[in-house]
């Protein structure tokens, strides 16, 4: 499974989550610990905020611990919003297409995990892709389906209810033509203003998620591993829906309605 990062709050280099700490999410690219994969080479991405509502990205290929291209840019780029992702693949091909974070207008998306059986209902997925959205669905993942068809379900609205939705979706057809586990996932997503993330299974192994506020940077960061040994973060239960706003931590209840039937 793949490892991500995310950050809110005052303006820091993207390297102080990316590439400086002990932990870091390229020491986690060859070095992880709390997944079953501990190398994640498929490729890596970066969306941030600055001037502009649009995020930036960048994503490519390479194992993020073999790209200079990446450090040099977090070396200069600062942000008070960002998202970083190191992917290991569960099916998909290795290309930039398929490589988080995905965008659409303001809002970017990544997210770790599976959804049991995709190769088996792909086409059924993409048919949930209204036809206005489907232009923007430029990779095979499953990941990237989960997020047009929670834009979909309204997630400029009601981002947690969007995103039951979109998962409760794609649950019922793992259910019915996948296989187990139907949903293991943490997702962060943002629209530039608030940063959201979730963790949600539907057995017991839902993957890892911390969250830790720094007073040193007046900032929040949101990981699927921590970045340094002896601090101390924050566990993410499973089922959970987080809303990270400046200081402000709002944790609620994810709980996807099981369907019985894609309409």
């Amino acid at each position: 499974m793949c490892r991500w990062a995310a950050y809110t709050g005052a303006p820091i280099f993207l390297e102080e989550i990316v590439s400086l700490p002990g932990h870091s999410l390229i020491h986690q690219s060859h070095c992880a610990t709390e997944c079953k994969s501990a190398i994640n080479a498929d490729g890596f991405g970066l969306a941030w905020y600055g001037e502009r509502p649009e995020p930036g990205l960048f994503r490519d290929i390479l194992p993020a611990w073999s790209d200079p291209n990446l450090r040099s840019l977090t070396a200069q780029v600062k942000s008070g919003m960002f998202l970083a992702h190191i992917r290991a693949s569960t099916g998909t091909a290795t290309s930039r297409n398929n490589c988080h974070p995905f965008a659409v207008g303001k809002w970017c998306f990544m997210h770790n995990g599976q959804i049991g059986g995709y190769d088996r209902f792909r086409r059924n997925a993409e048919m949930l892709i209204p036809d206005d959205l489907y232009p923007n669905r430029k990779g095979a993942t499953d990941s990237e389906a989960l997020f047009l068809i929670a834009l979909a379900e309204g997630l400029e609205k009601d981002p947690r209810a969007a995103l039951e939705r979109a998962t409760a979706r794609l649950e019922a057809l793992s259910r019915a033509r996948g296989t187990t586990p139907h949903v293991r996932m943490t997702v962060a997503f943002s629209d530039g203003v608030r940063l959201y993330a979730v963790r949600y299974a539907t057995d017991d192994l839902a993957p890892s998620l911390y969250h830790r506020w720094s007073d040193t940077r007046s900032g929040r960061a949101v990981v699927s591993e921590p970045l340094e040994a002896g601090e101390c973060w924050d566990a993410v239960p499973p089922g959970s829906f987080c809303t990270f706003e400046g200081e402000t931590v709002r944790i609620e209840p994810f709980a996807p309605q099981i369907l019985s039937q894609v309409a």
